[in-house]
């Protein structure tokens, strides 16, 4: 069987995130599939020779979004199988998602959308949400690209800033969690199977969790409540998905939606020792 695991170009990797990607590849070949890890927009790709398309690491989908989201439609269109299917990647790629999910009644931080074109008054925003700080990011985007935190003291720049970017695309706004500074919980599914669960720490002054800005990961004995409150993401939105990885905080003891990632997620397989064997069965599973 023929796979491709997707990534991109210009990588700018930390290591770790590469040693997962070429590991996962080695460790499928050592299951005798046949592994290929192009990038999605080499235009010297024939797609049709893959029995199944893997979007591993595609990281700068959201720089050209357009044309990724061309690629994958095309894909469709060609009957080519792509894991995860091209319309949960669609759904899943603007964070407008979460509003559907909080009126679905999932547990989901409170959002407000600032929608293309407009131009906000930061301010009065900040004054009416009774919040201190909130944070403010692209509907599209990953990384932490673009993602601010807007305080009273911020609001010139920030406002400046976004007013700049909202002239081309979305941004959502959402008030600022403490309980992310304790970390940012995420929980590996692989075709709606449990794997393994991580929390995701930031740097002493930040609020990023990314390893990029120095942010910390540690594998976590998994809290049972926490863990059937997460599969119910999975279960209603993640159907037919080969990955999934549900991130949240624990507010008041419940856990609370920040991300469900259901296109190009990290997936901290090396944090889980049989986590590339659970990666290997959820594919079986759905190519059966």
């Amino acid at each position: 069987m023929n796979i491709a695991l997707v990534s991109y170009q210009n990588k700018k990797l930390t290591q770790s995130h590469l040693e997962e990607d070429v590991q996962l590849s080695k460790f499928l070949e050592t299951k005798g599939l046949i592994v290929q890890r192009p990038e999605w927009n080499d235009l010297q790709i024939d797609w049709k020779q893959f029995d199944v398309v893997i979007l591993k690491s595609p990281w700068d989908y959201h720089d050209n979004f357009d044309s990724f989201i061309l690629w994958l439609s095309e894909l469709d269109k060609a009957g080519i199988k792509v894991l995860n299917p091209f319309t949960t990647v669609l759904w899943n790629s603007d964070k407008h998602y979460l509003k559907q999910i909080a009126d679905d009644g999932l547990p989901v931080i409170k959002s407000i959308f600032l929608e293309k074109g407009i131009v906000p008054d930061l301010a009065e925003l900040l004054d009416k949400s009774r919040c201190k700080k909130m944070i403010i990011k692209p509907c599209v985007s990953a990384s932490a690209k673009n993602t601010m935190l807007l305080t009273f003291d911020t609001i010139s720049s920030v406002q400046n800033a976004i007013n700049g970017l909202l002239a081309n695309e979305s941004f959502l706004v959402q008030p600022f969690m403490e309980e992310i500074l304790q970390g940012e919980l995420s929980f590996m599914f692989f075709n709606g199977n449990f794997s393994h669960s991580t929390l995701k720490v930031p740097k002493t002054g930040d609020f990023r969790v990314q390893s990029e800005y120095g942010g910390t990961v540690q594998k976590i004995n998994t809290d049972i409540a926490h863990l059937q409150a997460a599969g119910k993401y999975v279960e209603k939105y993640g159907k037919g998905t080969l990955y999934a990885r549900v991130d949240g905080i624990i507010s008041n003891g419940t856990f609370v939606l920040m991300e469900l990632e259901l296109i190009e997620p990290y997936l901290f397989l090396n944090c889980h020792e049989p986590g590339f064997d659970n990666y290997y069965q959820g594919l079986l599973q759905l190519l059966e």
